[in-house]
């Protein structure tokens, strides 16, 4: 009998994109179809914090810190050039997260070891990438490490949170959180979305204006800083919060529109990304004017949520996940239409509630099916080839 192979020849376990992708698309397509079940009257788990909590926290530091550790631990080999997290540490920090996933989903410790195990994660894919960057000196991207960081306390706030009965902190950190994870979207977002467009269609990439550059993330980076303030005391700044807002807002159009998006019409991977941007000034502007109004901001959280970070997300993995797995860049059947579906449910659950409140039951369980259906077909057109070894013989 032939022995086992190592960890690191598991073709799953050669780069982090491979088993995160896949893992946190089809947990978000589980985690949205118990939500879907709750609001139906369904109770399939008893999770740590009670529904509310866990769906908050899970399609966040779930779903969405497995995809952005995917991404990051990828990215980082090809900027630096040295190897990245595979084999057997990466299937350890595989098992870390799922351990995380199960623990809250059936809130089998105390609330203490809960957040120990959970909290856990970010920090290490804040050490691999840092680890790497330094060595390299290449300090343009160690700006990811802080983010990581900031993502670290948002989501031990909301375990905090949880253990006090505090639902104004829980609040608070998930804003945190979600701008966050907005800024990490803009940042990506402003280095892939131009360069992918200008390649695949054939003309000169626009060259970054710094004031444009300069004015969006220093707006977002105000906007994460106050959002911080907000989180750890008892200020409240919800006139100038609703400003940086509104600035960044601005800026993040201003910036857009400079990428010529319009040209892409045809090519769903580089429409779902523009489109999947545009939803930023949309969520911030939605955002800033119900902070001014004294409305609840889920609306605005939404269009963030779905619009931008889960769009951008799915066109990032489908494009992601053939160029590194050396296989041609192309909209798979059936892909366009996720991207679709993605688009209506962020508009659905976003301005059209915001126009038409009454008729949010109907609204919710749409939308969830328009997620699952749209992450399902990523998972089936996807887990052969981020099962497989490349195609082109390389590794990784």
């Amino acid at each position: 009998m032939s022995d086992p192979a190592p960890p690191q020849h598991v073709p799953l376990l050669r780069l982090a994109f491979r088993p995160f992708f896949l893992i946190g698309a089809l947990f978000s397509v589980l985690a949205m179809l118990v939500w879907l079940g709750f609001w139906h009257g369904n109770l399939w788990i008893t999770p740590y914090g009670g529904m509310l909590w866990w769906h908050q926290h899970e399609m966040l530091f779930g779903f969405a810190s497995a995809v952005i550790t995917g991404f990051l631990l990828t990215a980082v080999q090809n900027w630096t050039g040295r190897p990245s997290l595979s084999g057997g540490p990466l299937l350890a920090l595989v098992a870390l997260w799922l351990a995380a996933r199960l623990l809250l989903a059936y809130a089998v410790l105390p609330g203490g070891l809960l957040l120990l195990v959970d909290v856990a994660f970010l920090p290490l894919v804040a050490y691999v990438m840092a680890q790497r960057v330094v060595a390299v000196r290449m300090w343009r991207n160690l700006l990811f490490v802080p983010v990581l960081l900031l993502l670290t306390l948002a989501n031990a706030a909301m375990h905090w949170g949880a253990m006090q009965g505090d639902a104004l902190l829980i609040r608070e950190a998930g804003h945190l959180a979600i701008f966050l994870i907005t800024t990490l979207m803009v940042v990506v977002g402003g280095r892939v979305i131009p360069f992918f467009t200008a390649n695949t269609l054939g003309f000169q990439k626009p060259e970054p204006r710094r004031v444009i550059e300069q004015l969006t993330l220093g707006a977002m980076s105000a906007v994460v800083l106050l959002q911080t303030l907000i989180t750890l005391s008892d200020m409240r700044a919800d006139t100038l919060l609703a400003t940086l807002l509104m600035i960044a807002a601005g800026a993040n159009a201003w910036r857009l529109a400079h990428w010529r998006g319009w040209l892409s019409v045809r090519e769903p991977l580089l429409w779902g990304l523009h489109l999947s941007y545009a939803f930023i000034p949309l969520g911030l502007l939605l955002w800033a004017w119900q902070l001014f109004t004294g409305q609840r901001v889920e609306t605005a959280l939404h269009a963030l949520a779905i619009g931008s970070i889960g769009t951008m997300m799915l066109a990032m993995m489908a494009r992601v996940s053939l160029g590194h797995t050396g296989r041609v860049i192309r909209t798979l059947p059936g892909i366009g239409l996720a991207l679709v579906g993605l688009v209506l449910a962020a508009l659905l659950r976003s301005v059209w509630l915001w126009l038409f409140p009454q008729s949010s039951h109907w609204v919710y369980s749409v939308v969830i099916i328009l997620w699952c259906l749209s992450y399902f077909v990523f998972v089936l057109h996807y887990s052969v080839p981020l099962l497989s070894a490349r195609a082109d013989g390389k590794n990784g």
